[in-house]
């Protein structure tokens, strides 16, 4: 049996989910992102041989050891940063194991959890993939070696699936709720206190005192700060 090897890319810490800035401070954003990546690792690391974070970012990098995570220092390229990142780690991974699946998770999906984790243990033998909201890929499970060259950006989605097709692989579509909730606004924030009960995520956004309520305006959620 394949052993599965986990690659989660981590571009920077620092200045990032800036849709959150006008809610959270720079700070409050960066120890969001941290607690998100133990919530995922809490889920996938008894299930996968090793997990790699790739960044360029040395804090990020020196987070991930501190999770006892192998990390990946990204090689400086010119364009098209989140995939040529990717591809290098794939690289790295076939000159260093043997025998392995590869799994690509991005680092803001803290609602990932075992169920998830057994679906793909499950199937294994498939090409998985799990959209986002707005027809991006928040999972991707590649169960063989092959030629594989990530399309990550708009859409990307629609583009691995038609890459699977043409490389004649049996595309197994995983639409979880769950997985599909990566974090970048305020109402996403909502839903994590909605569903993420058992989450370091949750436990940081109440301490934070964030609050969330149905709303029957334009968004579904009107999430605040208790003490403003």
């Amino acid at each position: 049996m394949n052993k599965i090897i986990t690659i989660i890319p981590i571009s920077s810490f620092n200045n990032s989910k800036t849709r959150l800035s006008p809610f959270l401070s720079e700070s409050e954003r960066t120890n969001l992102l941290k607690v998100m990546l133990k919530d995922i690792v809490s889920n996938i690391q008894d299930h996968v041989s090793d997990i790699i974070v790739t960044s360029k970012d040395e804090y990020v990098l020196n987070y991930a050891k501190y999770l006892n995570l192998n990390v990946f220092k990204e090689k400086e390229h010119e364009h098209d940063f989140l995939n040529n990142a990717i591809s290098d780690a794939i690289s790295y991974i076939s000159k260093n194991y043997d025998n392995y699946s590869v799994m690509i998770l991005p680092a803001d999906i803290p609602l990932f959890n075992s169920r998830n984790m057994k679906y793909i243990l499950k199937n294994r033998d498939d090409f998985i993939i799990s959209p986002s909201k707005g027809g991006g890929t928040n999972l991707l499970y590649i169960n063989r070696e092959y030629n594989y060259k990530p399309l990550f950006g708009a859409f990307s989605f629609f583009k691995h699936v038609q890459e699977a097709k043409n490389n004649n692989l049996d595309v197994n579509i995983y639409d979880s709720f769950y997985l599909s909730l990566d974090v970048n606004t305020p109402e996403d924030l909502g839903e994590i206190l909605l569903h993420g009960r058992n989450t370091h995520t949750y436990n940081y956004l109440s301490n934070l005192n964030i609050g969330v309520e149905s709303n029957h305006g334009k968004e579904r959620l009107y999430v605040y700060r208790k003490n403003e």
